[in-house]
């Protein structure tokens, strides 16, 4: 072997140790990455001259100016941003990885495929098929079929004992898979309790600035007891709309689950069964 080849199978290891810990590190790194997004959106979208008089951030924003409002928010906002971008970029990759896990076609055609398929004791090409559809159930079901295929002609063992075997090989290769499916979505469960809270505290803050403004002496602060209420305001918007978000994105993502796993065992269901009927 020269010595080219020796490096090069050498260093595959260390590719794919790297590409491993990189995914491992996936939440980790958006997390960090949309916080600092959102402070940037803070200081120079939010924060920008422009959007208020006097081209002072200090100041009051400029009549009907949003991005001045939000500004006024407070030293919460930038979390709360952040915490909107992680949610919208970990539904992206949930939803990119719920559909590969799908498969090439619907699943519902997949396994009436299947049934089809072994009802005439065709398990070759039920494999086959499998490869074909990839995604969670067909690589569940090809295992399952392979293990099924394995045991079918076992002198050694009884039927109960492929049975079990066959079943045992569905729920190895289903432990597996879970995994992947319900990865990153208790960050999204997360943030839905995370958002209302930040923007709970945002709230209570900006209205102690209120009532402060209110309690001097004299005439109130107009300017403070504004940007108090502003500050509640903006950060109550704020919280309950990445917790709605949150809410439902994570519910969606659930029922999908739901649905692969339903798919999955109703797939099992159909192997076990049609294997006992012929055995």
């Amino acid at each position: 072997m020269s010595q080219a080849a020796t490096t090069a199978k050498a260093a595959a290891p260390q590719v794919r140790s790297g590409g491993a810990a990189l995914r491992e590190f996936f939440a980790t790194i958006v997390i960090m990455a949309c916080i600092m997004v959102g402070i940037v959106v803070y200081v120079f979208v939010l924060g920008n001259p422009a959007n208020f008089e006097g081209g002072d951030p200090k100041n009051n924003p400029v009549q009907g100016n949003y991005l001045g409002i939000a500004y006024k928010g407070g030293v919460l906002v930038p979390i709360a941003i952040g915490l909107l971008l992680i949610t919208i970029t970990m539904s992206i990759e949930r939803a990119i990885t719920l559909a590969r896990a799908t498969g090439k076609m619907s699943m519902e055609a997949f396994v009436q495929q299947v049934e089809y398929l072994l009802e005439q004791d065709r398990v070759d090409e039920a494999i086959v098929l499998c490869d074909k559809q990839r995604g969670t159930v067909g690589n569940v079901v090809r295992e399952t079929l392979a293990r099924l295929k394995q045991v079918k002609d076992d002198s050694k063992m009884d039927k109960d004992q492929k049975v079990t075997a066959v079943q045992k090989a569905l729920e190895e290769s289903l432990a597996l898979e879970l995994p992947m499916l319900e990865k990153h979505m208790t960050i999204i469960a997360t943030i839905v309790s995370i958002a209302t809270l930040i923007g709970l505290i945002g709230t209570v803050l900006g209205m102690i600035r209120a009532f402060a403004a209110l309690a001097t002496s004299g005439a109130p602060d107009a300017v403070a007891l504004a940007t108090g209420i502003s500050e509640a305001l903006v950060n109550t918007a704020l919280g309950i709309t990445t917790s709605t978000i949150a809410t439902v994105l994570y519910n969606y993502f659930t029922s999908r689950i739901d649905d692969i796993t339903y798919r999955i065992d109703e797939a099992g269901y159909i192997i076990v069964q049609t294997f006992q009927t012929k055995a």
